[in-house]
């Protein structure tokens, strides 16, 4: 509880930090390109979005670091109200990767702590929304508390049928491809599966994501030009958009003109129309 009134306390904080600061920062992450009021609003089934900044995001207010995460789960709720307002049937959002343990002990605590947090105090709230909860990523290192509560989350919404949800979490996409070689691997060893019949519909049937479709559109804030480690396989024909929002402060308006840009795009997959 301690590090749960750290947290709170650092919250009130955010009113008092330099308000001049975030002004500036949000006129140099405006898009002052003209609205397209021809854009056909067409979102695309699955968006992923890999969620940086957050640190930033504190630093530049003189605040704790994980005062950026905290306030990044704000932009996380957000997000995914907008899926839900315009029919986008699946989100994934790199929350954590398998490289984030190297982070100092503090922030991996607090990141911990919100993690558990978030699966108690959302729980309700994606029931009552038709929200699908999965956790892609290995569970090594993860508090056992934190792994519990996530589990419920999981089995509480698995019956519902809107927005699937999906948590990157100690999450490496080198890893999940090794993963699914041993997956296929032992199943040639125990003689239930031919090396000649693994495809690519075989591995990605054994990867984390398996039953979802791969990303249409891959967001990527804090103006940083790198994939980092996430759904290499999947995002093989995703349409990349990034932009220098940090991630606290992603709002709807900014998910928007992501979408706007993904429909002025034509997806060729490699073809000519």
């Amino acid at each position: 509880m301690e590090l749960y009134n750290i947290l709170i306390e650092s919250s009130r904080r955010v009113d008092d930090a330099d308000s001049s600061l975030a002004s500036k920062k949000q006129i140099a992450n405006m898009d002052t390109t003209p609205a397209d009021t021809n854009v056909q609003i067409a979102p695309p089934k699955h968006v992923a979005i890999i969620m940086d900044g957050n640190g930033r995001w504190a630093v530049e207010r003189g605040l704790a670091r994980s005062e950026g995460h905290k306030r990044g789960a704000d932009s996380v709720q957000r997000a995914v109200e907008f899926c839900v307002d315009k029919g986008i049937e699946y989100l994934t959002l790199y929350c954590f990767s398998s490289e984030n343990w190297k982070r100092p002990q503090e922030e991996l605590s607090a990141l911990m702590f919100l993690l558990e947090q978030f699966m108690i105090v959302k729980r309700d709230t994606l029931i009552e929304n038709n929200i699908r909860l999965r956790v892609l990523g290995r569970r090594d290192g993860i508090p056992e508390s934190a792994l519990k509560e996530m589990d419920k989350t999981i089995e509480a919404t698995a019956h519902c049928t809107g927005l699937t949800l999906q948590l990157a979490i100690n999450y490496g996409s080198r890893a999940e491809i090794v993963d699914a070689c041993r997956a296929l691997a032992q199943q040639v060893k125990d003689g239930a599966l031919q090396p000649e019949d693994i495809d690519e519909n075989l591995i990605a049937c054994n990867l984390y994501t398996a039953g979802a479709p791969d990303p249409d559109l891959l967001i990527r804030t804090a103006n940083e030009m790198r994939i980092s480690n996430y759904l290499l396989w999947q995002i093989s024909y995703a349409e990349i958009w990034v932009t220098p929002v940090l991630w606290p402060d992603f709002d709807k308006s900014t998910f928007q003109q992501a979408i706007d840009d993904f429909n002025r795009r034509t997806r060729k997959y490699g073809g000519l129309k």
